[in-house]
């Protein structure tokens, strides 16, 4: 906020409106690459513990009750967010959630999962705005699909993200990381860290079956996860004559099984949204 406020009193010394100011401001942030080659099937979740990290939220003992699953979308394209939480505070909101950069201890200390995951290196100020997601934290998802409102029990929502990633080796990439749900003040109310929970195949059998356009997104994990998906090298084969007919039945068969493991991967992202 004290930033927004110093850049528009510069820009009014020297005659410039404020709204020009806070375009200039908004047209100088890094964008965030969409990602376009997230492995099918592949399915994350992170449930909160039964016990609140900040203790004064439960006096009596207690948490919210809640839990993120993530899926890469049908075509690949973005990361499909199921988000569900409920015994929420009765003050202190609108409550946000964020991914965040290191995963939780084992102690539940949430102040060691650092800070929002960030690959573009934006931080937090100026707040992120929805209608220009790009230019938000990847890991702010309340800042891009909005907060929690204070005074009611429960809250749902499912949406597509297109700047997350499952796919490891790129910053993005959240699945060995966790999430903070924190009160409107920024105190961390609770966390949880993400693992994976399903799979309908490699990531490198689906990139086999259903390649995709290469990622554009940009850093490693290691803000501070490192590893890359392992990849099994298939051994290459010479032909030196031409296949006969009878050879290429099987061929055939095999393109046709691919297929329907294609069509498989496809059906299963589209029961996850459902």
């Amino acid at each position: 906020m004290r930033s927004q406020t110093a850049i528009s009193l510069l820009f009014a010394a020297v005659g410039i409106p404020a709204a020009a100011a806070q375009s200039s401001t908004a047209s100088a942030l890094p964008k965030a690459s969409a990602v376009a080659n997230n492995p099918a099937g592949m399915v994350y979740k992170a449930t909160l513990p039964d016990e609140a990290f900040f203790k004064p939220a439960y006096p009596e003992g207690g948490n919210v009750k809640g839990e993120i699953t993530a899926v890469a979308g049908p075509d690949q394209s973005g990361v499909i967010f199921k988000v569900n939480f409920s015994n929420l505070p009765k003050s202190g909101g609108p409550f946000t959630y964020h991914l965040h950069v290191a995963p939780v201890p084992e102690d539940g200390n949430c102040t060691a999962t650092l800070a929002h995951l960030d690959p573009t290196a934006r931080g937090e100020a100026p707040p992120c705005d929805p209608a220009d997601a790009e230019t938000c934290q990847v890991g702010d998802l309340s800042g891009k699909f909005g907060k929690i409102p204070e005074n009611q029990d429960a809250f749902s929502m499912t949406y597509t993200d297109k700047y997350a990633s499952t796919l490891e080796g790129i910053g993005a990439f959240f699945g060995n990381r966790s999430f903070v749900f924190h009160y409107a003040n920024k105190t961390r109310i609770s966390c949880a860290n993400f693992a994976l929970v399903a799979s309908s195949g490699s990531p490198t059998e689906s990139a086999c079956e259903e390649p995709g356009p290469a990622s554009t997104a940009s850093g490693s994990p290691s803000m501070t996860a490192n590893g890359t998906i392992p990849h099994s090298s298939a051994p290459t084969s010479v032909q030196t004559s031409a296949p006969s007919q009878t050879s290429a039945i099987p061929a055939a068969g095999s393109n046709i099984k691919a297929g329907w493991a294609s069509a498989l991967v496809l059906a299963a992202a589209i029961m996850f949204v459902l």
